[in-house]
């Protein structure tokens, strides 16, 4: 059973998983003509942490067209995969002490039982 505090962090791995999803397919597609980058937007996913929802997909904005019509950016996408990998870990590790405080609460204080 999660927490309120878990339940974050499980939601926050997840759209961090899925933009990895996004950014590794928009980087597969940086030579396709016409496809546009896609993204989710974090802050409203959030908002909505109680959902199960996959989150929504978005076109990214105002991100300059090649004459092909495609607007992927090997700069940008390796730069989110980078910041994603960051936060991923930070999360993975804030989970993980959260789990050590509680399994030494249940156990009176003893870090390992």
């Amino acid at each position: 059973m999660l927490d309120a505090t878990s339940s974050q962090i499980a939601r926050y791995l997840d759209l961090l998983s899925a933009r990895q999803n996004l950014v590794a397919s928009n980087l597969a597609n940086i030579d396709t003509p016409g496809y546009h980058a896609k993204d989710i937007d974090f802050a409203a996913e959030m908002q909505n942490a109680s959902s199960a929802d996959p989150p929504h997909v978005l076109e990214v904005q105002g991100l300059p067209v090649r004459n092909d019509g495609n607007n992927v950016s090997l700069e940008r996408e390796t730069r989110l995969l980078s910041e994603n990998a960051m936060k991923f870990r930070i999360a993975a590790t804030l989970e993980l002490s959260h789990l050590k405080l509680k399994r030494m609460a249940i156990h009176d204080g003893s870090p390992t039982a």
